[in-house]
């Protein structure tokens, strides 16, 4: 058998062939060249047909095939796989996780919002839709004192969740305004990293814009930004809230009552709200949960409290260090 001549460079021994090229060939296939005109000068156009048809396009490049409905269980696997890819890159092993109203803004723009529709009814003093957002805007600022406590709060998880190696605890939020925002804000303060997991919306929306890069995640399907979630929860602190705080409240309810997780730390935050919001007492005089069940969760009013009431929880259960802060 004829041996082609070893250029300088390679192997001294003759016997020895240089290694091959690893992206480019001396000579190419014959599938890297469209069959020639001269054998049939219809083929080029009809390559080209092929290579714009919908089958032909890569289908982890093809937008409209994932966009199907039979693709779901591929998109569902993506939604989850990129945060999970991205918070190991982070190392982040825990989290404490923050729900509450995206309505709730910080105090001096509730007090702007107060003024704006005060003076919008001066001008129209016998508009009842007038008077009720008015009414809305006074009950919003009142709750304003829920944001600047997320924001301490979050503060304190970004001060103790640092240690000498990273993040030891990372604070995570649903990404979006209100008691989110305030949360994240806080971490921010303090030069440390926090997590936001939106949400994708049929209208346009944006993250707060105190989350830090490489942690905020725009999420398809709820369920696995609930997932996300509660993977690596450590503690689960609720604000007053609409619909999505309820709601994600009481699936982590339902799933440490079921034991299909284990326990964590479950904190609301206001007694005065909840207490109207949810009425767990109520459920146990009606016999639909437990007395156990109740004690579920408990109320706090600060930051603080907030915070040494999860410090007491993992105390008990032998894994106070996450929340040690460092001296």
């Amino acid at each position: 058998m004829n041996k082609q001549q070893n250029p300088p460079g390679c192997c001294s021994d003759p016997d020895i062939p240089c290694p091959a090229m690893p992206d480019s060939r001396v000579e190419p296939l014959p599938w890297q060249q469209p069959k020639s005109p001269q054998e049939d000068p219809e083929a080029a156009a009809r390559v080209a047909v092929l290579l714009k048809s919908p089958g032909y396009i890569r289908a982890d490049q093809d937008i409209e095939f994932l966009s199907l409905s039979e693709s779901r269980g591929a998109r569902l696997a993506l939604d989850y796989q990129k945060p999970e890819l991205y918070l190991k890159r982070h190392g982040v092993d825990h989290t404490i996780v923050i729900f509450g109203s995206t309505r709730i803004c910080e105090p001096a723009e509730a007090q702007r919002r107060i003024a704006e529709r005060r003076e919008a009814l001066a001008a129209d003093p016998q508009n009842p839709e007038l008077e009720r957002k008015l009414r809305i805007a006074e009950r919003i600022a009142e709750k304003s004192k829920f944001y600047d406590i997320a924001r301490e709060f979050g503060r304190i998880v970004g001060e103790s969740g640092s240690d000498s190696q990273g993040s030891r605890v990372l604070l995570m939020t649903g990404g979006g305004p209100g008691i989110m925002e305030a949360a994240n804000r806080g971490a921010s303060d303090v030069g440390a990293k926090s997590i936001g997991l939106n949400i994708s919306l049929p209208h346009e929306q944006f993250p707060n814009p105190y989350i830090t890069p490489g942690l905020c995640f725009s999420v398809r399907y709820f369920a696995i930004r609930k997932l996300h979630f509660l993977l690596r929860a450590r503690a689960l602190v609720v604000f007053p809230g609409g619909f999505g705080t309820l709601d994600e409240l009481t699936d982590t309810l339902t799933l440490v009552q079921t034991r299909t997780i284990d326990p964590l730390p479950i904190v609301l935050v206001g007694k005065e709200f909840w207490h109207r919001a949810f009425d767990p007492d109520f459920l146990v005089d009606e016999g639909v949960i437990d007395i156990e069940d109740r004690d579920l969760f408990w109320y706090a009013e600060t930051a603080e409290e907030i915070w040494n009431g999860i410090r007491a929880w993992h105390g008990q259960a032998g894994t106070k260090g996450l929340f040690e802060r460092d001296n």
